[in-house]
């Protein structure tokens, strides 16, 4: 009779706090819903305006020196970005993470996209995410656990909207903070925020992009009973250990990029201008503009882009590289944005390029790409795992897996986000 009493008590304690959450996190996933349906719109906006008015481009070294004075004068403290809201989550702080963050966040990163600076979107679902749930944090004087919660909570809220993948959302913001180590107390909350918000997001209209894997259905197993193609089997593992090369590229570029720009030109105005200059004139001497914006989607009908990389042909053997250089100037010289979109970019790109030459479904390897560049330069396998379900259905997880697990291991520990911290080394040699 006692342990039956116990088990209601605890129940009853585990369903006031699951109501609690909830009424704490429905105002932060609906305006982060709201806020980032408003995001995308414009961004939509901006780049049908580029598209329209292409002499806009030759404007985007005059964009980075405002967005740099922007930040001069209004930014402080916010420099940082998603990385700041980490590293507030580790410090069970919220004061860090002001709300001028917001604002300021979708402004610059849609005037980068306008002017045709080639940056992501997710960077900037999460900043207003975090920003807004910090907000809240005061509001309803959390304590610092509440607080890490309720910081944790914005990130999948703004991840899940932005991309319209409400698990993966949440997982993201529990794989994210830490390399092999989540915090599944926080499970429940961080899911029901991004939900929240991914609705909220597609009730105002928005639409995201749809991505199709159907070619593999025509390739017939080597074992009799195993639904699983071994020989495929290995030759994504093969490309994971690419996938995970081109992300420690990234990365590495991104900071070699970044140091040198500070040590040669030292004025903040003087780099961002530069970097518009590289990338306006790289992209002419490319002779196209499809890598520049975020690159979902191209303008004309054999363009180059994620879309695009899904197909026979559709994209150039160093296609990946150039959206890869493009984007780490951008991002790297005082431009504003995300990372990930052109980390889908580069990995379904590069998958074509793998797949043209191995022979492999092209479809299948642009999709491999896709989730496991994006896996390995984050460090977060299981989110981006299960994005790959999200995306792309259920039908081939065996190599959604063995992809996103194996370019997680081969890219190190070194990730996109500076403030994530190594709790569990991915193996002992690389302590």
């Amino acid at each position: 009779m006692k342990n039956k009493e116990f088990i209601l008590k605890e129940q009853w304690q585990i369903t006031k706090h699951l109501v609690r959450w909830l009424l704490l996190v429905l105002p932060v996933a609906v305006i982060t819903g709201l806020l980032v349906a408003l995001f995308l719109w414009t961004l939509d906006l901006a780049t049908e305006i580029r598209w329209q008015f292409s002499w806009i481009i030759f404007l985007l070294p005059l964009a980075g020196v405002f967005i740099t004075v922007l930040y001069k004068y209004f930014g402080k403290g916010t420099e940082l970005g998603n990385n700041l809201i980490i590293d507030q989550i580790h410090l069970n702080d919220n004061n860090g993470v002001p709300l001028r963050m917001t604002p300021l966040i979708i402004f610059t990163t849609v005037v980068t996209h306008l002017f045709g600076g080639s940056a992501g979107r997710e960077g900037t679902a999460v900043q207003v995410g975090g920003s807004i749930s910090a907000f809240f944090s005061k509001v309803f004087n959390l304590n610092q656990e509440d607080n890490t919660f309720i910081l944790m909570t914005g990130i999948a809220a703004g991840f899940g909207a932005v991309f319209g993948t409400p698990v993966s959302g949440a997982i993201f913001a529990l794989e994210v903070l830490a390399i092999g180590r989540m915090k599944y107390n926080a499970l429940l909350p961080c899911l029901m925020a991004s939900i929240i918000a991914d609705v909220t997001c597609s009730l105002c209209g928005i639409e995201h992009t749809k991505y199709h894997i159907d070619s593999v259905t025509t390739i017939t197993t080597i074992l009799p009973n195993i639904d699983i193609d071994v020989k495929l089997m290995f030759t994504v593992a093969s490309a994971g250990v690419l996938f995970g090369l081109i992300s420690i590229l990234f990365v590495q570029l991104s900071d070699f990029i970044k140091k040198t720009a500070t040590l040669y030109l030292k004025n903040k105005l003087i780099i961002a201008l530069t970097g518009g200059i590289l990338v306006i004139s790289i992209s002419y001497l490319l002779g196209t503009l499809d890598y520049l914006g975020i690159g979902v989607k191209s303008i004309n009908t054999d363009g180059i882009s994620i879309v695009s990389a899904f197909k026979q042909g559709g994209v150039n053997y160093f296609s990946w590289f150039w959206k890869l250089l493009l984007t780490v100037i951008t991002l790297s010289m005082g431009y504003k944005g995300g990372e990930v979109t052109p980390l889908f970019f580069i990995g379904a790109a590069f998958g074509n390029t793998f797949a043209s030459i191995c022979g492999g479904p092209i479809d299948l390897f642009a999709g491999l790409g896709f989730i496991a560049v994006f896996a390995a330069a984050t460090n977060t396998p299981i989110a981006s795992f299960i994005m790959g379900i999200e995306l792309f259905g259920s039908e081939y997880m065996p190599y959604y897996a063995i992809a996103c697990f194996v370019a997680y291991y081969f890219s190190g520990h070194k990730g996109i986000y500076h403030s994530q911290k190594i709790a569990v080394s991915k193996a002992n040699i690389l302590k």
